[in-house]
């Protein structure tokens, strides 16, 4: 090494004090005070969601410093059952018309497990090759962004699926009069929610770098790692996220179609609920 190179710049990390968040703060207490004069009715819900926001993130800081110290299975396991249980249940408060009884929470849940826990498993023992493969620090981030992207477009292909199902009953039946068996009648419906389903992560690929900076890169880069070494762990989510987005929605749009005809393939739109 040349002894008269110039020495990279050392970039540390800036800790945030109490004060600095409730500097932050008051930005959403402006956007409160904005809607309530703008009579826009979200007020409430922007103040709760940011203190919601504010305890949980504080709770999972707590949860993952535990975590990270002891790196156990079943604590692990634990959490990343809680983040499944909430996610499924978001995606089932996200549906216009949503299946009624256990199905309207399981169709979400288990999509989501079979996508998000198997590609997140893949990108652990595979392409990264965590030892073990467990390792909190690396499973909890990789399964919540899986989760939390993945639950997006669940939840909007299975809107569209329910939604366009009961306005378009009649064409079913019509097509099933004609002797078309169940898969048929309601494929061009499949088709367009699996593509609406898609659409946020292909519109967040394709701007990535270009309009804005996802936040894992940016997470990185402001915590001092090299700007191509973030790049590359925030093409390796976002390619994970793409994977599980798609896998779940095709899993959730197949089991909700199924449950919209009975064993004699008549349509049942009985199985639906309006939410309020």
């Amino acid at each position: 090494m040349d002894a008269n190179a110039p020495a990279s710049p050392s970039i540390s990390l800036i800790e945030l004090s109490p004060w600095d968040l409730s500097l932050a703060s008051l930005l959403v207490l402006l956007l409160a005070g904005l809607s309530w004069r703008l009579r826009l009715g979200v007020e409430r819900r922007v103040l709760i969601a940011a203190a919601r926001s504010a305890v949980q993130l504080s709770l999972v800081g707590l949860v993952l410093k535990l975590l990270f110290a002891q790196t156990s299975l079943p604590l692990i396991g634990l959490m990343a059952l809680v983040m499944l249980s909430v996610a499924g249940f978001e995606v089932m408060q996200r549906q216009t018309r949503r299946f009624g009884g256990p199905w309207g929470y399981g169709i979400g849940a288990v999509s989501m497990f079979l996508s998000s826990f198997s590609v997140t498993l893949l990108a652990l023992t595979v392409v990264i090759g965590v030892e073990p493969w467990y390792q909190p620090q690396y499973l909890i981030p990789l399964l919540g962004m899986l989760l939390g992207n993945t639950m997006s477009g669940v939840a909007i292909a299975l809107d569209n699926l329910t939604r366009h199902a009961w306005e378009s009953r009649g064409q079913i039946e019509a097509r099933l009069l004609a002797g078309q068996d169940w898969e048929q009648a309601i494929e061009h419906i499949r088709r367009e929610s699996l593509r609406s389903g898609l659409i946020p992560i292909i519109n967040a690929m394709g701007t990535a770098g270009l309009v804005s900076l996802p936040g894992l890169m940016t997470g990185q880069i402001l915590a001092g790692s090299p700007p191509m070494d973030a790049a590359k762990y925030q093409l390796l989510i976002m390619f994970l996220i793409a994977a599980g987005t798609g896998l779940g929605a095709m899993v959730a749009v197949w089991m909700g179609s199924r449950r919209l005809f009975d064993e004699r393939q008549r349509l049942r739109l009985d199985r639906l609920t309006q939410t309020g």
